[in-house]
């Protein structure tokens, strides 16, 4: 017999060689018909792996993350058996499941495929499926597995197979199909209803351009047509909000070649809604006592040495930026967080004048690789909403829960209601990639989780995430569509103060070294603008809309009277504009639209009669002839609505 703890910690006895199958059998039929994968001391398993040493078990279902992740890995193994049926002589390298689908790539020598193919790919697929094949794990030799791969020419799975231990090596076969793999499938192919491929692309052997460019072929599947179905409606809705394509019809931002990759330009309107988060955040920091800095956009190579971040960051940086004086190297800023510490040793602090909180919408600047340059979520210069507190340890606990209330007012204010919270670790098996003493992480760690407790947040435990220079509380937000995004974070350090000799004096009358807790509510000005306008779809909150109201007249003899509400609408503090152009008023209506203003206020013959206006929001609701004042408290409500109070 062993013993299986289960999930919610229950121990239950079984007779030795059971299966993950067998335990949720003895559980339910109900969950025996969801399991699809499992995993046991903490390692992916199949469900029909004999158990035979005591240990903690956790059965898997398409809802759960690990179950989407097996279902998608077994589904590229068919992807593989298609291909390999379909287009003889094809070598297959990898297949992953990745964080929606699966993709494999695959050398196909002198043949090619594109999107016209995929049909009769996704028919063959299924075709393999409904013949539900189980997906048996087998361990092989080296010997065995080199032998087999030789045999084939693939050279690939051969550089694969010889980087392993032997004794290691498993294969997985269904059908007619074997793959090196190390496991975590479902049961059988039977489970896969439905299956859409989604892109070709190129991809480098081993990511090395070196090497030859493979095709990489996407796809993803689903228990359920159904499923299948939403998401495709889901993605048609994503390129529909796609921030690139948003950002160009409102004009908000662009690009130039001649400026360079990565470096957006902002346009007026986007400078001015930029403006407005900036101020937003700036009158919220006054309220929490931050003070405003202004640091450069170098610093020389010595200060990022001392920081670490050169050590960390060197490979990801602009190169130096050589002075004609000899020896003499500036870096473009990656961090601003040591330009900071310099401030703060600007001259001594006493424990009465701490914390200290130094806030500033920073630009830094990193050398993202070409082809992964993403719009505005992925650049090469960006703003930091970045601030630094240095303050005692004993105040620690309370700044930072402080500053996790800043970031739910910004979430809050700006519609992100669907969020987790996740503690960011250090791998304690690679401490090579961190700086500081043991007792230093442990403290700073422990900072963290008990301010998530305190603060009621729904969070979860990332090991191996942590900043280099000290652990995090990210927080990853969920969009409308679904998606998850990592917006603000905070980040308790006891190792910069120690690099940069930071010290303030106690109450006995002793040096000691403060804690610095870094945060930045938005993250990048860059990165939160694309998630926004992809959250929103370019349907912004009232108060950081643009243009808050548009003033169409019916024609050109109501100028005066536009010009008059216009006044009015200004001094209610309303950003409006007004369209004058000799234009139909339904080519007016359906440009605002797109433009996505908020309201449409038409002038005509009555309302100049009448002293008042007629009110259209976006989308089409009317909401009739009122006057100014009427509509000025309209506006008043909705932004007092969206807009919180920051305490």
């Amino acid at each position: 017999m062993i013993n299986i703890t289960l999930p919610d910690g229950s121990v239950k006895p079984f007779e030795n060689n059971v299966t993950p199958m067998d335990v949720a059998k003895s559980i339910s039929e109900g969950l025996a018909r969801n399991v699809i994968s499992a995993s046991y001391n903490g390692t992916t398993i199949e469900t029909n792996t004999p158990l035979n040493v005591n240990g903690s078990l956790i059965l898997y279902t398409w809802n759960d993350k690990e179950g989407k992740k097996a279902f998608w890995h077994s589904t590229a193994h068919v992807l593989a058996q298609a291909l390999e049926e379909l287009y003889p002589g094809v070598k297959l390298s990898i297949g992953p499941a990745i964080e929606n689908g699966f993709y494999y790539d695959v050398d196909f020598g002198s043949q090619s495929i594109s999107e016209k193919d995929f049909k009769s790919i996704e028919d063959k697929m299924l075709e393999i499926s409904r013949e539900k094949h189980d997906f048996i794990m087998r361990s092989v030799t080296k010997a065995e597995a080199l032998s087999l791969y030789k045999s084939q020419n693939n050279e690939y799975k051969v550089e694969l197979i010889e980087n392993l231990e032997d004794g290691t090596i498993t294969f997985c076969d269904h059908s007619t199909f074997t793959d090196l793999c190390r496991g975590g499938h479902i049961p059988n192919t039977g489970i896969i209803k439905a299956i859409k491929l989604l892109s070709v692309a190129g991809a480098y052997w081993r990511g090395d351009e070196n090497n030859k460019q493979l095709t990489r072929v996407y796809g993803i599947s689903f228990p359920k047509q159904k499923d299948l179905t939403e998401y495709l409606e889901l993605l048609e809705e994503a390129k529909r909000r796609d921030h690139r394509k948003l950002g160009k019809e409102l004009e908000l931002f662009t690009f130039s070649t001649k400026v360079g990759q990565g470096l957006p330009l902002w346009l007026p309107k986007g400078a001015a809604l930029r403006e407005r988060l900036e101020n937003f955040l700036k009158k919220a920091q006054k309220k929490a006592g931050y003070e405003m800095v202004v640091t450069p956009h170098i610093g020389q190579k010595e200060l990022y040495v001392t920081s670490g971040h050169y050590a960390k960051y060197g490979a990801d940086s602009f190169q130096p930026i050589h002075t004609p004086a000899e020896g003499e190297e500036f870096l473009l800023k990656p961090m601003n967080c040591p330009h900071h510490c310099e401030i703060y040793n600007n001259r001594p602090f006493s424990y009465k004048e701490l914390p200290k909180r130094y806030a500033e919408f920073g630009t830094v600047y990193r050398y993202e690789q070409s082809g992964e340059l993403h719009g505005l979520t992925r650049v090469r210069g960006f703003t930091q909403d970045d601030a630094h507190i240095f303050c005692t340890p004993d105040q620690l606990d309370k700044e930072f829960k402080d500053v996790i209330d800043l970031v739910l007012y910004v979430f809050g204010s700006l519609g992100f209601e669907n969020f987790k919270a996740q503690v960011s670790l250090r791998d304690p098996e690679t401490p090579e990639k961190y700086i500081g003493s043991d007792e230093n992480w442990k403290k700073a760690e422990a900072a963290i989780l008990n301010a998530a407790i305190d603060k009621g947040l729904d969070y979860v435990v990332e090991t191996g995430e942590a900043a280099f220079y000290g652990p995090k509380l990210d927080f990853m937000v969920k969009d409308a569509l679904g998606r998850n995004w990592q917006l603000g974070t905070i980040q308790v350090d006891y190792n910069l103060p120690e690099r940069f000799d930071l010290t303030y004096k106690g109450s006995d009358n002793e040096l000691h070294r403060p804690v610095m807790i870094h945060r930045a509510p938005f993250g990048s000005m860059e990165r939160f603008v694309a998630i926004l306008l992809e959250h929103t779809g370019g349907n912004f909150p009232l108060w950081l809309m643009p243009t808050q109201a548009i003033i169409l007249s019916i024609s050109e003899k109501y100028e005066k009277y536009a010009e008059k509400v216009l006044n009015l609408l200004e001094n209610n503090e309303i950003r409006a504009l007004a369209d004058n152009r000799n234009e139909t008023i339904g080519k007016k209506i359906r440009e605002a639209e797109m433009q996505k203003v908020p309201y449409m206020i038409i002038i005509g013959e009555n309302e100049e009669g009448e002293n008042k206006i007629s009110v259209r929001q976006h989308g089409g609701e009317d909401l009739g002839m009122i006057s100014v004042d009427e509509f000025s408290k309209i506006v008043e409500k909705e932004i007092n609505k969206t807009l919180k109070t920051f305490k």
